[in-house]
């Protein structure tokens, strides 16, 4: 079986990157590559990429690991970003349109015209009537994009996430996962496809949406002209449920928050479809024999958007990596705070229309200070979201990974902000729990639950403060909040 024995390809698609990795058969990384995406703001409010750019890299890199594998791969897992979708033809497989990206909000006029029937939609889906699911951005390109629509009446449209237009182009089928359709607002949690209330609401007919299948088993084979061998693909599911997998978040309890262009948190729950809390969303982990796993989920929209912007446009440091230092420079941000909103306030508040906020500077700012108001902007952020998770289920301790876990004081703030250990995982937790629930869908794991022996908890760092202080400083944190955000 080679020198490694049989190898699991993970592929992660992500909001700007591509990464690819091979893993052995515990999971233990072998090779690894990443590829950069280039996202685009046209208009406000509007967010896109190219689907060819992201197409061609995933091709690359998984070209690469084929090409270099000292062994079998046996199995691929794919992940990708959930909530962006696109338009291709069926045909051809030409893209009709950019990749909308799940941070784009030019459908909220359309989404304004069905408030009527909000309540009816977040009983069916659990989702609030918001442009960050995909439903919006899919009725908006039906009614506004000539391209569409002219493929719609030639009967050559497909409409979908960027999971089922690789998979289409890649040779796996027009399908994705119930992970990804429990984020469309087109599927009823609990059952098996798309919800024809919902899509008639929506006006979407359900034959240019993909098939919904199980996130692992057999569903097909990757290939390319490129590629030296095909491969098959085991796993399909949403970047944040491939996550959970990858912190091994795989039982009922256990929680992780994603660290990346937002903070994503997701809590296991089991088989039950939870409950929505306050501000949080149940959402299918992933469904494996027909049966589903659910979690709750609360995003964070902004996090490491907001420190390249605060690179980028405000020059504070040449690159996201160097505010760390910065931050680290000064024992507190001298009442300066930052409320990372570049793409609206996701959980608990859902406020698509809120803006990013620098505030409390005076002429004693430096970079310093903003550069630590950010990172503390982002733990208190989380800690809003994770108060809501452990008003419904309990959490010993917050599983953590992504990019940003590289950077201690964020690990620091984090645990003073929860009153709670943060245990670090594996940065690239995605990928691994891609690749996870391939070797389940393959049969080299006999239960995900197995992923939990194969992916233990990192280090721990816990918090510093006590309970009094924290109580006083997230209710100034969340008076913030309410004042920036316009929450009234």
């Amino acid at each position: 079986m080679g020198a490694h024995g049989p190898l699991i390809l993970g592929i992660d698609e992500g909001t700007t990157a591509v990464k690819a990795a091979l893993f052995d058969a515990r999971l233990r990384p072998v090779a690894e590559r990443r590829r950069t995406v280039r996202v685009r703001h046209p208009r406000p409010g509007w967010v896109e990429k190219d689907p060819l750019e992201v197409l061609d890299a995933v091709v690359e890199l998984a070209g690469e690991l084929l090409h270099e594998a000292p062994g079998p791969v046996v199995a691929c897992g794919l992940d990708h970003e959930g909530e962006s979708v696109l338009a291709w033809d069926a045909e051809t497989g030409a893209p009709l349109t950019p990749v909308i990206v799940w941070q784009d909000k030019r459908a909220e006029p359309l989404l304004a015209r069905r408030t009527g029937d909000a309540a009816e939609i977040r009983a069916r889906t659990g989702l609030p009537l918001d442009p960050y699911f995909c439903a919006g951005r899919l009725a908006w390109l039906l009614e506004e994009d000539a391209a569409v629509g002219a493929a719609h009446r030639r009967g050559t449209l497909r409409l979908g996430t960027l999971d089922a237009f690789l998979s289409d182009r890649l040779g796996a089928g027009f399908a994705t996962d119930a992970s990804t359709a429990s984020r469309t607002l087109l599927h009823a949690l609990g059952e098996p496809g798309w919800d024809p209330w919902l899509l008639d609401r929506f006006g979407i007919p359900a034959q240019v949406l993909p098939a919904v299948a199980d996130s692992a088993g057999e569903l097909g084979v990757l290939r390319h002209p490129a590629w030296p061998a095909e491969v098959p693909l085991t796993a399909r599911v949403c970047d944040q449920q491939a996550a959970l997998a990858g912190a091994g978040c795989v039982r009922p309890g256990l929680t992780k928050a994603t660290y990346g262009t937002g903070v994503f948190v997701l809590a296991h729950t089991g088989e039950q479809r939870p409950q929505a809390g306050e501000g949080l969303l149940p959402t299918v982990a992933w469904r494996i024999a027909g049966r589903d796993a659910f979690a709750l989920d609360g995003g964070v929209f902004t996090a490491g958007a907001m420190l390249e912007w605060l690179c980028g446009s405000l020059g504070l440091a040449e690159r996201p990596e160097a505010l760390g230092a910065l931050a680290r420079s000064v024992p507190d941000a001298r009442g300066a705070r930052v409320l990372p909103a570049l793409a609206g306030l996701g959980a608990p508040w859902w406020r698509p229309q809120a803006r990013a906020v620098l505030a409390g500077i005076d002429g004693g700012t430096t970079r310093a200070h903003l550069a630590r108001a950010a990172f503390e902007g982002i733990a208190w952020r989380v800690a809003d979201v994770v108060e809501a998770v452990g008003a419904l289920v309990a959490v010993p301790a917050l599983r953590v990974d992504g990019g940003l876990t590289r950077e201690p004081l964020l690990l620091e703030l984090q645990a003073d902000a929860l009153g709670l250990p943060v245990e670090t995982g594996a940065a690239d937790a995605t990928v691994l729990g891609a690749a996870g629930l391939a070797a389940v869908g393959a049969g080299l794991l006999e239960r995900v639950e197995d992923l939990a022996e194969l992916i233990p908890a990192g280090p721990r760092v816990e918090p510093a403060r006590d309970a009094a202080w924290r109580r006083q400083a997230h209710g100034r944190w969340r008076a913030f909040v309410r004042g920036a955000g316009d929450l009234g």
